[in-house]
């Protein structure tokens, strides 16, 4: 079967590459197909044990602030190869699929008399050149797309014209942002495909307002295997010393004597605790991640006379000058740190040495909004007492003072609050860290999850 993807690899979607490394260590044969190349300068290491070589479609710009006719003049003839053969083999299909996105560029349009939308001319020649590999590849007979809008709807015109069958995972921004899948798009989609994937409940129960017949199934992203594994080599170094404290002595204190498990030598609820409130968050700097929120509320325990640290790890984002803003209005330069992205294994360090892990998320203006935070649970698999809203599907995963601590979203003061109580309630931190742990640890397992998502992809591939 093969995979279909805008972009390959990305820093914030490991998820992704951690699926595809499971699916073929489960000995899954798979095509990788990426809409467009990456240049992240930042690479996990787990994407280079991946086996299968990603095919990269022809480029594309933008077609936005660019007519139709000069974008076409520069484009058309990187495809044009491909839609000779495509037609000539698949006459039907391919016409099928211009009408389907012809028809779907008129009914987006804002009114009556406004222009067609451009974009679903690109996503159609995008599909074209993806129909032309599949022609030439008879052992890939159905495709999995990533994201519902743009990757899923070249995959659709795709399958229309090669004659393969589809599904495809929704995530988050891709799902409740009306302006990705205008028109009813989401619904005739999910008509076509033979089933949909999606890691939440919440998010399962929202794409069933539109799937009719076609099956919807919750499958949550599990626990990356680079994570896995080290955690696993945190059991196997007994005499380290880590951001936690010196194992060798604290591992049997923790317990009265007998030896601890993960969860007493992981992250901030068993670390020796100072004077500093270190806070640690994670996400790429967009609005929905509610950064700013968290910026305020460090600036209300700085007026308590809180030493805090706060250390916020991620790409730049639309929000960037927003955060970077609010940090000097509040005079935070000394207490925020925007580190950018990192690798699995320094953001492993990262958890190691907070106090409490904080993700304030929003819904935001566009209704974006987080499904369930991959960074969330990867900060209590951690060990580390995770602070964070009741959005989307945050509560499938975090219980108010039983697996972590929720507050309202868009509430400075109520975050600090929640942070304060984890610095100075040692029993509470380790009381919500070790259940969150617990919860993580069985339901977030990636090999059993992988098991599942690999049983659907056999009934049809």
């Amino acid at each position: 079967m093969g995979y279909v993807v805008k972009g390959f690899p990305r820093l914030s979607e490991l998820f992704i590459a951690s699926e595809i490394h499971r699916l073929e260590q489960a000995g899954m044969n798979l095509a990788l197909f990426v809409i467009k190349a990456n240049d992240e300068e930042v690479r996990h290491p787990l994407v280079d044990r991946i086996r299968v070589q990603p095919q990269y479609l022809p480029p594309t710009e933008s077609v936005s602030g660019i007519p139709l006719r000069r974008w076409l003049v520069r484009h058309l003839p990187r495809f044009f190869p491909a839609l000779a053969r495509t037609f000539r083999r698949r006459p039907f299909g391919v016409c099928r699929a211009a009408g389907a996105a012809l028809a779907q560029a008129l009914r987006a349009r804002p009114t009556f008399l406004s222009a067609p939308r451009k974009v679903y001319v690109k996503e159609f020649l995008q599909a074209i050149a993806l129909a032309d590999r599949l022609l030439d590849a008879a052992s890939v007979r159905h495709l999995h797309a990533h994201f519902c809008h743009g990757a899923t709807t070249v995959t659709w015109l795709a399958a229309m014209i090669a004659g393969r069958s589809f599904s495809f995972t929704a995530h988050a921004k891709d799902l409740y942002s009306p302006s990705l899948n205008p028109a009813g798009l989401l619904s005739r989609k999910l008509a076509a495909a033979r089933f949909a994937v999606t890691c939440t409940e919440a998010n399962r129960q929202y794409l069933l307002r539109f799937a009719g017949p076609t099956p919807v199934y919750r499958v949550y992203h599990g626990l990356n295997a680079e994570l896995t594994q080290l955690l696993r080599n945190a059991l196997d170094e007994p005499h380290s010393a880590c951001a936690c404290g010196n194992a060798s002595g604290r591992k049997r204190e923790a317990r009265g004597g007998r030896e601890a498990s993960a969860s007493d030598i992981q992250g901030g609820a068993a670390r020796e605790r100072d004077d500093v409130l270190r806070v640690l968050a994670v996400g790429r700097l967009v609005e929905k991640k509610g950064f700013d929120v968290l910026v305020d509320a460090c600036a209300d325990l700085v007026r308590r006379g809180v030493d805090v640290d706060v250390r916020i790890v991620g790409e730049p984002g639309e929000h960037s000058t927003v955060v970077q803003e609010r940090i000097g209005q509040r005079g935070l330069e000394r207490q925020v740190h925007l580190l950018g992205p990192m690798t699995q294994a320094g953001l492993y360090d990262e958890y190691r040495r907070a106090t409490v892990f904080c993700l304030p998320c929003r819904i935001g203006a566009d209704g974006d909004r987080d499904g369930i935070p991959n960074v969330l649970v990867e900060a209590m698999a951690s060990g580390v007492p995770v602070v964070t809203t009741d959005v989307s599907g945050i509560p499938e995963v975090v219980a108010h003072e039983r697996t972590g601590l929720v507050v309202p979203p868009d509430d400075p003061a109520a975050t600090a609050e929640a942070l304060l109580r984890i610095h100075r309630d040692a029993a509470l931190a380790r009381r919500v860290a070790e259940a969150g742990r617990a919860l993580v640890r069985t339901r977030f397992d990636g090999d059993r999850l992988i098991g599942e998502l690999y049983s659907l992809f056999k009934r049809v591939a």
